[in-house]
């Protein structure tokens, strides 16, 4: 079984590493970004929780802290702040305090674009 919550920030970056100048993604621009935090397990017999998702946002919301309204290739870990980068920061963020933690979805909904990261390659 898997449980969710989401959040939401605002941020700026550019990608020069990825795209030619000239390109809109090489030049600082912002997004607003979605993120949902997925856990999965089998819930408690005595509580029928998997986990409280109350404690679960307060863990996420310290994360959201350090990227909100921020420009993201000033951070530590996000100087090539790719959907992919960010996703993979994110679960290294979290993954310590959520050990249930399943997977880290980013999206940019206006754009219609996201990516989903289920911790597999953490050695990037």
């Amino acid at each position: 079984m898997k449980i969710f919550r989401e959040f939401y920030f605002e941020a700026a970056h550019h990608l020069p590493h990825a795209f030619p100048e000239g390109h809109p993604n090489h030049f600082l621009h912002g997004h607003s970004f979605r993120v949902r935090v997925t856990l999965e397990g089998k819930p408690d017999v005595q509580t029928g929780l998997i986990a409280d998702l109350g404690d679960v946002m307060d863990i996420i919301l310290e994360t959201r802290a350090k990227l909100d309204h921020r420009y993201l290739n000033e951070i530590t870990g996000l100087e090539a702040p790719t959907l992919e980068v960010i996703s993979m920061w994110i679960w290294r963020a979290v993954i310590r305090k959520i050990p249930t933690l399943y997977e880290v979805g980013i999206y940019r909904d206006s754009c219609n674009e996201g990516c989903e990261y289920n911790g597999e390659f953490d050695s990037l």
